[in-house]
C-alpha cells in the first residue's frame, strides 16, 4: 500500500486516479511515498527517506527542492499543458487590458459611486482610457510550448500578426503552430519589431532577469508585455525605468511584487492564469496518474529532474534503478543478475544531466536481498524492485 500525502487541496478527480486498494491518501502522512501538491513550498526538511516521488499539480516548479530531489532519488513531476487553456485566455484578456486601459477605465468609473450625472460624467471622461484594436499589431511569443503555441494560434484567428521565438521547440509543438505563425530569425527581431510580446518560458539560469536594460533597450518604442510565465523573468527596476521612459507602455503580470503595485502602467492580476476549475482538474488528474504509473510500474513521464522512461509492463519482476550518468554503472547490476541465472526480459536505460535510470525485467523469481545488494554499488542512488 503506497501512502500519498497532500500538501494542498488536490481536486477529488485527480485522486480518484490513485485506487483505494493500492494508495492511501492523507494531508497528514509522516512517512509517505508519494507527494501531490500544488504551490506549497517544500522544504528540504520534508525530503523523508522513504519518499520516491512528488506530484506538481502545475507547470512551474521552483516551489520544489528539485536539485536536493534528484540528489535522493526522488522524482518530481510537473504538468504541462493541463492548465494550458487557463492562461491563454488569461493572456488574450491581457492583451486587451494592456490595450484599452480598461482596468484604469473601471478603476475610475468605480470612484464615481455617489456623485450625481455619472453617465454624463463618464461620457465626458471616457477619453482618456482610449486605446488601440489589437487586430493587424504584431505579438511576439516568446517561447511555444503547450501555453505558448495555444496563444499563437488563438491570436492569429483574433487577426494579429503573430511570429514566435523558440529555439528549443519540440516537434509536436511545432506541429500544433498555425501556418499563419511565423518563426522570429532572432530574439533582438522579435524585439524590435512587436507591438505585444508575451512570455511563456520557465525560469532557469539563463532566463532569469532576461527583461533587463540592455533587453528593453531592443525593444520597439510603446510596446505592451504580458507575463503570465514568472515574475523573475522581468527585472523590476529595469522595467520600471522602461515605463518612464516610454519604451513599455503597459505591462500586464500575473505575479504583481511589491514594486509593480500602484502603477498606472501596470496591471498586476493575483495568479490567476490557471485559476480555473477547469485547469485544477487537469493539473490534478495529471499529477495523479503520473505519480501512480511511477510508484506501480517505474514509468517516468513529465519529470523535471530525470528522464522520461516508459516501458509496458508485463507482470515480470522489474528492478528499478536511479544512478549517475557515468560509464558502466548497470554492467555490475547485470553481472549480478546473470550470476543468479536471472535472464533479463526487457531493459530500457535512458540518462538526463548527471542522472540516469534504467528499467530491468528479468524472469528469475529468486530476488532475495537484490535491492540491498544493487543499493550497495557504486554510484547507485536508489532501487526499487516492482
Amino acid at each position: 500500500m503506497f501512502k500519498i500525502l497532500t500538501r494542498n487541496k488536490i481536486a477529488e478527480c485527480g485522486l480518484n486516479e490513485l485506487p483505494n486498494a493500492q494508495f492511501t491518501v492523507s494531508d497528514d502522512e509522516k512517512s509517505p511515498d508519494g507527494i501531490i501538491l500544488r504551490s506549497y513550498v517544500l522544504p528540504e526538511s520534508e525530503l523523508t527517506p522513504g519518499l520516491q516521488a512528488i506530484g506538481r499539480a502545475g507547470a512551474g516548479y521552483n516551489n520544489i527542492p528539485v536539485d536536493a530531489c534528484a540528489e535522493k532519488g526522488i522524482v518530481v513531476f510537473n504538468t504541462p499543458g493541463a492548465n494550458a487553456n487557463g492562461v491563454k485566455e488569461m493572456v488574450l484578456a491581457g492583451l486587451l487590458l494592456s490595450s484599452r486601459d480598461i482596468y484604469g477605465g473601471i478603476s475610475w468609473a468605480q470612484s464615481l459611486q455617489g456623485e450625481t450625472g455619472v453617465a454624463k460624467t463618464v461620457e465626458k471622461g471616457k477619453s482618456e482610457f482610449v486605446g488601440p484594436e489589437i487586430s493587424g499589431k504584431k505579438l511576439g511569443v516568446i517561447g511555444l510550448g503547450a501555453i505558448g503555441g495555444l496563444v499563437a494560434n488563438a491570436c492569429r484567428l483574433l487577426g494579429m500578426s503573430v511570429v514566435g521565438y523558440d529555439p528549443f521547440i519540440s516537434v509536436d509543438a511545432a506541429w500544433g503552430l498555425s501556418r499563419g505563425v511565423h518563426k522570429a530569425p532572432d530574439l533582438d527581431t522579435l524585439l524590435s519589431e512587436c507591438d505585444y510580446i508575451s512570455l511563456h518560458v520557465p525560469v532557469t539560469n539563463d532566463t532569469k532577469g532576461m527583461f533587463n536594460k540592455e533587453m528593453f533597450a531592443k525593444c520597439k518604442k510603446g510596446m505592451r508585455i504580458i507575463n503570465t510565465a514568472r515574475a523573475e523573468l522581468v527585472d523590476d527596476a529595469a522595467l520600471l525605468h522602461a515605463i518612464d521612459d516610454g519604451t513599455v507602455f503597459c505591462y500586464v503580470t500575473d505575479f504583481p511584487t511589491e514594486n509593480m503595485l500602484g502603477h498606472k502602467r501596470i496591471v498586476p492580476i493575483p495568479h490567476l492564469g490557471s485559476s480555473t476549475p477547469e485547469s485544477e482538474d487537469n493539473c490534478a488528474t495529471m499529477a495523479s496518474a503520473q505519480l501512480r504509473d511511477y510508484l506501480l510500474y517505474g514509468n517516468i513521464k513529465n519529470s523535471v529532474n530525470f528522464p522520461n522512461c516508459e516501458l509496458p509492463y508485463v507482470g515480470k519482476k522489474r528492478i528499478c534503478v536511479i544512478h549517475r550518468n557515468l560509464p558502466k554503472v548497470i554492467n555490475p547490476v547485470t553481472t549480478m543478475l546473470a550470476d543468479r541465472s536471472s535472464n533479463i526480459a526487457n531493459m530500457l536505460m535512458k540518462s538526463r544531466g548527471e542522472f540516469a535510470y534504467a528499467m530491468i525485467d528479468v524472469d528469475c523469481p529468486d530476488l532475495k536481498n537484490i535491492e540491498t545488494e544493487i543499493a550497495a554499488l557504486p554510484n547507485i542512488i536508489k532501487v526499487r524492485v516492482i
